[in-house]
């Protein structure tokens, strides 16, 4: 340890000393300058060119969405690209002017730009912008590491320092490796995963559930495989992680207890076919139709805006109204009253003759409707009716409803209602007197 601590020392002081050497030549105060005017001139540039050039039409010139999105990325990137070539020009005038070695910095400037440069192409293609800035200044240190030769001393220092746990050694440079090529490996699964996700959605011949059930399997395999991939790629023993399993499981059990519950109820509820996307659920208050299943939750749209976030757990151990579970027939109630003085089998011809000249109402199955009970205020009657798709139920029962309230009126057939009548005994009410007192 105390050797790699003084390796350490030691280089640091060798390149202390060199830069040293660099910075007390006139040289370097001259390419210092040009690096300050090059920048000064891309900078402008790129504002002249920001205000002159319209990006749409720019990109309307190329047929490829691909070379269209590469275009845009140069143009917001011009300061880079016109810094590069001024670096390289003037790389190209001190060559022939004076010794090589005395336009060091220019040539260092212009590969770090072009570094740049590149990396902001490939890393493009990535649309979430905290990722972007991440791998951009992680892969251009790598870059400016290597081009003024350190990158070696770098990663021995970083492997310098290592721990063991459970015989697998630990070191910072192997955390790097790791995450890196984790990164990596996520990314290419997520590209291949969503792929199959858009091929698995085309199939028609596969029900809503399955085609969720697959997307999972498939995307939780890949992800798995390419763990695996990338900790088997850095030297990793897989066997050596099983001090971890112990810690793991526990946390699990005690933390991760509701989570493990829904993902797995999730399951469940994919592989059994009880509820699917499009269904119309009713769970406990809330009622809407199915427009997502998570890994976590289920999502159910009320139709009004709002959406609801059912935890996958809740349609496993609850009671779920699957409105169209395996037949979307659904049969409409309307309860209604009518007074004594109607005649009942008029009443429910009416009410059938309603139901049946609804426009939603099923053909095939006549609607009937039934005298329930005499009440104090009146006859109760039940009407009952069969619609095709449970969506806009109510929509239908207030039409209904309307028609029969038009058709009673037409009979002269009157809907009760409650009548209270007071009598006073002893005389009058008293009065008592009230006295406005003006102000």
């Amino acid at each position: 340890m105390d050797t790699d601590f003084k390796d350490i020392v030691a280089a640091a002081q060798a390149i202390l000393r060199s830069v040293g050497a660099e910075v007390a030549s006139p040289w370097f105060y001259l390419q210092f300058g040009l690096i300050l005017a090059g920048a000064g001139v891309a900078f402008a540039t790129n504002a002249a060119i920001r205000s002159r050039v319209d990006m749409d039409k720019l990109a309307a010139r190329w047929p490829l969405p691909v070379m269209r999105h590469f275009m845009r990325v140069l143009v917001t990137s011009a300061a880079t690209a016109v810094f590069a070539i001024l670096m390289i020009i003037s790389r190209i005038i001190m060559w022939h002017a004076t010794w090589p070695s005395r336009s060091y910095l220019l040539v260092v400037s212009a590969k770090l730009a072009l570094a740049w440069l590149a990396i902001r192409l490939v890393t493009s293609v990535i649309q979430n912008a905290f990722i972007v800035t991440t791998v951009s200044l992680a892969a251009w240190l790598v870059a400016a590491l290597s081009i003024i030769g350190q990158l070696d001393w770098a990663a021995d220092t970083l492997d310098s320092v290592a721990i063991e746990i459970g015989g697998l050694r630990l070191s910072p440079l192997l955390l790097i490796k790791a995450g890196v090529l984790l990164l990596l490996a996520l990314w290419s699964t997520n590209i291949a995963s969503n792929f199959a996700e858009s091929r698995i959605n085309r199939a028609s011949d596969l029900t809503p559930s399955v085609q969720v059930l697959l997307i999972k399997i498939i995307r939780i395999g890949l992800m798995t495989v390419a763990a695996v991939i990338a900790l088997g790629a850095v030297g990793i023993n897989l066997s050596a992680l099983a001090v971890f399993s112990g810690a793991v499981g526990v946390g699990i059990g005690i933390g991760l207890q509701k989570i493990v519950a829904n993902f797995i109820s999730g399951i469940i509820l994919l592989a059994d076919k009880s509820v699917k996307p499009g269904d119309l659920v009713t769970i406990g208050d809330n009622s809407g139709r199915i427009s997502a299943m998570k890994t976590r939750y289920i999502s159910v749209a009320a139709g009004d805006g709002r959406e609801f976030l059912i935890p996958n757990e809740d349609l496993v151990t609850q009671k779920v109204t699957n409105w169209t579970y395996t037949d979307k027939n659904t049969l409409v109630k309307i309860a209604f009253a009518t007074n004594y003085d109607a005649d009942p089998r008029l009443v429910c011809k009416l009410a059938i003759g309603t139901a049946a000249a609804a426009p939603r109402a099923i053909k095939g199955k006549p609607p009937n409707c039934i005298l329930t009970e005499f009440a104090e205020t009146g006859m109760k009657f039940s009407l009952t009716f069969w619609i095709a798709d449970p969506d806009g139920m109510d929509n239908v029962k207030s039409d209904v409803m309307l028609a029969l309230w038009d058709a009673f009126k037409h009979e002269g057939i009157r809907v009760p209602y409650p009548v209270r009548e007071i009598r006073v005994r002893g005389g009058a009410l008293p009065v008592e007197s009230v006295v406005e007192v003006s102000s």
